[in-house]
């Protein structure tokens, strides 16, 4: 039997767990730290039960993560395009005329009502970010040298 100290509690009580998997996978390995710490607080939110129903805007996640709320919608941006998370409801002004937060999914989970995970991050690829915003990829042409 181990020694209880009066000091520890029991339990580990609430964490967040990032599974080995999810950070082999290479759309987490080539993520910058701010999506990466954005995620972690998304993560924080989900209680087990939740999935698909975690409510989090872009001033609350701002200021959970000590940064302008301006900074925190690319990362936003970056999660869903690498596919960590997923959108189930856009924000929106509730019938009073007060505005109503993005409600989130973690597709490392399944989600309340019992749809499976789909880990979408793990068929992601690293592209051009050109590409990812939709742009042609520019082609270099090579210059005409001088010949003398």
């Amino acid at each position: 039997m181990t020694k209880q100290y009066k000091y520890q509690k029991k339990g580990a009580g609430r964490h967040v767990q990032l599974s080995e998997w999810l950070q082999a996978s290479e759309a987490w390995a080539t993520m910058k730290p701010g999506p990466r710490a954005l995620y972690v607080e998304i993560k924080r939110r989900y209680n087990g039960t939740n999935n698909g129903l975690i409510i989090l805007s872009h001033r609350d996640a701002a200021v959970s993560l000590s940064v302008n709320r301006n900074t925190v919608g690319a990362w936003f941006k970056e999660l869903q395009w690498r596919g960590f998370i997923r959108m189930t409801q856009a924000p929106h002004l509730g019938p009073s005329g007060i505005g109503k937060a993005s409600i989130w999914a973690i597709e490392d989970e399944a989600t309340a009502d019992m749809k499976p995970a789909t880990k979408n991050f793990m068929k992601w690829k690293n592209k051009n970010p050109a590409q990812k915003a939709g742009y042609p990829v520019p082609k270099f042409r090579t210059l005409p040298t001088r010949t003398d």
